[in-house]
């Protein structure tokens, strides 16, 4: 991958909140405002980009995102399992699970359905213990894929035919076929693999043209995959951890991207001016919506 192209785009700050771990962006259109995670302090935030007013809510434990929920309110994907969040703060366990595992949920997002995937990892980081899964409006939590690593990003192709995840560890992306009336995943491939040294996968987003945008954990960028997975260009923040991606914005012609400090968990390598802000940029492309959680 040397030789990538820079995307021309103008990055803008419009949090500097020095996120442990930022996570989870995902675009509200009913409020027009932008919710993000900072995964190991447990703390959901909501942008309103036109006022730059930030607010936030304490979740009492780690999370990996938050999402609207079609009845009110979000959910969040915690180290319990599925969380409950009410608009006046409040906090109930909704699906439990792995939850008397040492694992936690990661990153998670709902299809064009309302139904939400997410998966999980080991806290300790063992090989294989993690899984994903498919919760729908019925709250059923279904096991859809095992030996999973570090589960992360996620995403659909425009027509909803194919299903797009990143497991961290495996630094790797993989493709499945997509039933979007059933939910079902099938013949699975490898549509990616990410050399050590361009950073880790970390979250993603996929574009109108279907095309991939993903994080490079370690590798100070976002890169832009075409459908064939060849590298489009990339955009480079200025650190190195850069956590994920989605658009958001009227037209969805906004890309938001998170980042993380890494000072509470520390990882080793050096520390970065706003490390743990959220960025965004017009890279001259439509996204796709973020879809509520039908539960």
């Amino acid at each position: 991958m040397s030789g990538v192209p820079a995307l021309d785009v103008t990055l803008e700050l419009v949090a500097d909140v020095a996120a442990d771990i930022g996570e989870g962006p995902i675009w509200d259109d009913q409020t027009g405002t932008l919710i993000f995670v900072d995964s190991t302090i447990g703390r959901i935030y909501r942008l309103d980009p036109s006022s730059g007013a930030l607010t936030s809510i304490d979740a009492g434990q780690e999370i990996g995102a938050a999402i609207p929920r079609r009845s009110g309110g979000l959910v969040a994907s915690g180290r319990d399992g599925l969380l409950a969040v009410g608009d006046d703060g409040s906090i109930e366990l909704l699906v439990p699970i792995e939850k008397d595992l040492d694992h936690r949920m990661n990153d998670a997002k709902c299809d064009a359905r309302g139904r939400l995937w997410s998966g999980t990892f080991s806290m300790a980081f063992e090989r294989g213990a993690g899984s994903l899964y498919r919760v729908g409006a019925g709250l059923e939590p279904n096991k859809m894929l095992g030996d999973v690593f570090v589960s992360n990003g996620m995403g659909w192709s425009p027509d909803d035919s194919i299903f797009y995840y990143v497991d961290t560890g495996a630094r790797a992306i993989d493709a499945f076929d997509y039933d979007i009336e059933t939910g079902e995943i099938s013949n699975r491939r490898r549509f990616l693999d990410i050399p050590r040294p361009a950073g880790l996968p970390d979250g993603m987003a996929v574009d109108a043209e279907g095309c991939l945008w993903v994080a490079l954990y370690l590798g100070g960028a976002v890169r832009r995959f075409s459908p064939e997975g060849v590298c489009l260009g990339a955009i480079s923040l200025p650190m190195a951890r850069v956590t994920s991606c989605n658009f958001g914005g009227p037209q969805l012609e906004e890309l938001y991207i998170t980042t993380a400090n890494q000072l509470i968990h520390d990882d080793g390598r050096p520390h970065e001016p706003h490390a743990g802000a959220t960025y965004r940029c017009r890279p001259g492309v439509r996204g796709l919506p973020s879809h509520r959680f039908a539960g």
